[in-house]
């Protein structure tokens, strides 16, 4: 008990894991640009740029991206539904919004949206998201599988409570990584048993890779529950090919892994040579049935060429576990009574979109390849900037939202962030963000082969912002580079 007059709670008394974890994407990066921001609003001029721009994260809509027509339609009626009964609706909505509004509000006691669903979610929403993963992939899909989320990261730290008993429980993990796995992977006090990712190849995922690290982690008592494969990659960018699909496959079926596929940015190819094929289309593909293969696949609203990361929606496919176990998730998922509507009405409307013939089909096609071909265009104007930068080296960017390039810093720069107490990516992109008000993040918080430096930038500022965000970086690069030249 604390002594009188005592803090009861202090930094040595909190949970260890919550202190231990760390979550790259939202520190530093995030609070000192918005602290210059702050700065510029109550200083004009006091600092050398005009406004701060994130390259840091991926929220496309907070960097100008405008929402899909339909996919708003079809919410603010379902949310008004109201407006239905109105003559001029048909005037201000196309009909197909009205019509799938409609079909919508009908899976609703009430056909209302504020209140609680399911602890899977909508069971109509989730008869369509399973019509639309069958669609994609071929194979039959069942809405008992189908567990709508706030996002695809509810699911994923579902998934870390229900297989992390102890320390000695291991996830294998790609390094780089999105850093909600390591974080979450510590929050439930497990372990984290990287693999890493062939930067030389294109980022590929080599089984050999897998099976060392798999051979180390036993070696040391870790008993390794699960993989994680990140396709499209994040922050890496690479797109799976089929064949290393099945092997990925195969290595899990041997070793007895769950396998969890993060399967968000399956929209965002930017490659004619390569498609996304989902894990659960690999693992039917090869014949492997509902009891065979167990598999988690996360999807999620806030990326493609959607952006609806406010809106909070996703879900997680759940095949291949035995109904007690399913009984379990079950137990998870109601604990936290149910996603929230609106995102749930959008997962559905992703995974059913406007069809030809549709009063919509035109527009949308329209505003979805627009974002996606400028996102493609995005992709390469960075990926070439970076590329003709001193030290440089970036992969090709086939898909998700970001690149990932390398840095070969001077040893003289390495030496400054040691004395600085920083990480020397993190140490030039904060000399980045002072100088030019460019956000990006560094790549230790993503994890990376030791020895090596990058940083995670995303291609989502507005297409005629990416010529003077290509002009100031190479800017200041090159004054970086002859500060610290050896």
């Amino acid at each position: 008990m604390a002594s009188e007059g005592t803090a009861s709670v202090d930094i040595g008394s909190i949970n260890p894991k919550v202190y231990k974890c760390e979550y790259a994407v939202r520190g530093e990066s995030e609070t000192y640009p918005q602290i210059l921001e702050q700065q510029l609003q109550a200083n004009p001029g006091s600092v050398p740029f005009a406004e701060v721009i994130y390259c840091s994260i991926g929220n496309p809509q907070a960097l100008g991206q405008q929402p899909i027509t339909f996919f708003r339609e079809v919410l603010a009626l379902c949310d008004h539904p109201s407006l239905l009964e109105k003559s001029e609706t048909r005037n201000l909505f196309s009909l197909d919004s009205i019509a799938r509004a409609q079909k919508i509000l009908s899976y609703f006691p009430g056909k209302v949206t504020g209140a609680y669903s399911h602890s899977q979610g909508v069971k109509g929403l989730r008869d369509d998201i399973a019509a639309g993963i069958e669609a994609r992939d071929g194979f039959p899909a069942s809405a008992d599988d189908i567990f709508l989320t706030d996002g695809a990261t509810p699911g994923v730290h579902c998934m870390m409570q229900l297989l992390i008993r102890s320390e000695k429980d291991g996830i294998l993990c790609p390094i780089p990584q999105y850093p909600l796995y390591s974080a979450s992977i510590t929050l439930h006090g497990g372990t984290l048993v990287p693999y890493y990712l062939d930067e030389a190849t294109g980022w590929e995922l080599e089984i050999s890779e897998l099976k060392k690290q798999l051979k180390d982690a036993r070696s040391k008592g870790i008993s390794v529950r699960a993989l994680v494969v990140i396709n499209p990659g994040n922050p890496t960018g690479q797109i799976l090919t089929e064949d290393n699909q099945r092997q990925i496959v195969e290595f899990c079926k041997k070793e007895g892994l769950v396998l969890l596929a993060d399967e968000v940015y399956q929209e965002n190819i930017y490659v004619d040579d390569k498609k996304f094929n989902s894990f659960k289309k690999i693992v039917r593909s090869i014949g492997y049935s509902e009891e065979d293969f167990p598999l988690v696949s996360y999807h999620s609203i806030s990326k493609g060429y959607y952006g609806e990361c406010g809106k909070r929606g996703g879900y997680m496919e759940v095949t291949g576990f035995s109904s007690s176990i399913r009984e379990q998730i079950y137990k998870i998922a109601s604990v936290n009574l149910c996603s929230n509507i609106s995102g749930q009405i959008l997962a559905s409307l992703i995974m059913n979109t406007p069809k030809r013939g549709d009063a919509s089909y035109e527009s949308f096609t329209a505003e979805r390849d627009g974002i996606l071909k400028s996102l493609a265009r995005r992709a390469k104007a960075m990926e070439d900037a970076f590329n003709n930068l001193e030290g440089v080296t970036c992969n090709k960017a086939e898909g998700s939202m970001f690149l990932f390039p390398q840095i070969r810093l001077p040893k003289k720069a390495i030496e400054a962030a040691k004395a600085a107490k920083k990480e020397p990516d993190a140490f030039y992109t904060l000399r980045l963000l002072k100088s030019t008000g460019i956000v990006v993040v560094q790549g230790s918080g993503f994890g990376q082969m030791p020895g090596t430096y990058h940083f995670r930038c995303s291609i989502l500022p507005q297409e005629n912002k990416i010529p003077a965000i290509i002009s100031r970086l190479a800017a200041f690069h090159e004054s970086f580079m002859n500060h610290y030249r050896d």
